[in-house]
């Protein structure tokens, strides 16, 4: 396969917007350089960290307070990364990130996934019940989705029955799920099911992979051995009918618009956080072949869109993006899909470097910064998919 960026040919003008892309590169897979470059975003993340502060927030994400200490962005993302780099053997560190993570305060929202206590209890030993405490307490948080509502803790319930076996994680994950179902409503004119998410001072109706339908129902799926046949059954169900109803195909691709009270026919993003990577990255893990067809033609969309101007991170970069290739290739078997994650991970280590020479730091956070890109070029060297925190959270 050439590295060499495909031509969309014609108007693609609904799939996606060519200026938020960027030619890909055509430098051929190397995994010498991928690691040089995986040792290389660990080296400065390290010497990166301020004592007493944490790590600073880059210019890029400068609309953050700084210091930050969330999973998303900030220093629990970043520990989390350079733990699981380790544990992984893929790194080397030079000292215990913990002791500093257990001394982190975060005083708002509490039970948020993204940007709340919860994933810095999960990194800790000894602090079930507070987890409890918070999982119940986010359980009917009105924002409905990952970042800062229930499907968020209903994933660290899950995380913590794979760890532990405990009963109690399990029913606090099925709990969330009901509360879920409850709060579901009916599109008349899509014919499908949705959630609105009171979010940022306004209701929205998102469908995408990190505020949206499709996040919700990624933790629904990887977690689905853990509700009834019967209750799996109308999930599987719901899902399939509001990802299909939603889709806007043309030719070989498929995207999804941001949310569902927007028009169908405009310009649409491709990017984890909204349109076809997200949503396939979300849904890969899916049983059975029902939404083959619209993953294949959201990977497609991803290829021909090329490589995000944002640089190489996983919410709205290259790496991101990247994902989706891999999760591609680990549904279908087809080495098409992991040709096509390791030529975005080349462009990805440029851009990486680009933006460190001309910031004068590295990009601090594991979804929006390096640390997160290295653990997708460790993927790309290892044919493996799991997105981090999203689908492991070791």
């Amino acid at each position: 396969m050439s590295n060499a960026f495909p031509s969309p040919g014609g108007d693609h003008s609904m799939m996606f917007d060519p200026g938020r892309h960027q030619p890909l590169s055509e430098t051929a897979w190397n995994e010498q350089a991928a690691r040089d470059a995986i040792a290389c975003i660990v080296q400065g993340a390290e010497a990166g960290f301020r004592e007493g502060q944490g790590w600073p927030v880059h210019p890029l994400d400068n609309k953050k307070p700084d210091p930050m200490y969330g999973l998303y962005i900030g220093d629990c993302g970043v520990i989390w990364a350079l733990k699981y780099l380790e544990r992984r053997k893929a790194a080397k560190l030079t000292r215990d990130w913990l002791a500093h993570l257990a001394q982190l305060q975060v005083t708002d929202e509490h039970g948020s996934y993204m940007f709340g206590e919860t994933p810095i209890r999960l990194m800790l030993a000894g602090s079930d019940e507070r987890l409890a405490e918070l999982i119940v307490s986010t359980m009917r948080h009105p924002a409905r989705e990952l970042m800062w509502g229930a499907p968020g803790t209903m994933l660290a319930a899950l995380f913590l029955y794979r760890r532990t076996s405990d009963a109690r994680w399990a029913l606090l994950y099925r709990q969330t799920a009901d509360v879920l179902w409850s709060q579901l409503e009916w599109s008349q004119q899509e014919q499908c099911h949705f959630w609105t998410q009171d979010l940022y001072g306004r209701q929205s109706t998102y469908l995408d992979a990190v505020h949206g339908f499709a996040a919700t129902a990624s933790v629904l799926i990887n977690g689905r051995d853990l509700l009834g046949a019967d209750e799996w059954q109308q999930w599987s169900q719901c899902i399939v009918r509001t990802v299909r109803a939603t889709a806007e195909v043309e030719g070989n691709m498929a995207n999804w618009r941001a949310q569902l009270q927007s028009p169908r026919g405009a310009t649409k993003l491709v990017q984890f956080c909204h349109g076809a990577p997200g949503f396939v990255i979300c849904l890969a893990g899916m049983p059975g072949p029902e939404l083959d067809d619209l993953l294949i033609a959201a990977g497609e969309t991803t290829w021909r869109a090329g490589p995000l101007s944002k640089g190489s991170n996983l919410c709205h970069g290259t790496g991101g993006n990247g994902y989706a290739f891999l999760k591609l290739y680990q549904r279908l078997g087809d080495p098409l899909w992991l040709e096509r994650a390791r030529a975005f991970a080349m462009h990805g280590i440029a851009q990486t470097m680009a933006d460190r020479a001309t910031h004068d730091q590295w990009r601090h956070g594991l979804w929006t910064g390096d640390v997160g890109f290295a653990i997708y070029l460790l993927d790309c060297i290892e044919a493996t998919s799991a997105f981090p925190s999203l689908d492991v959270f070791d």
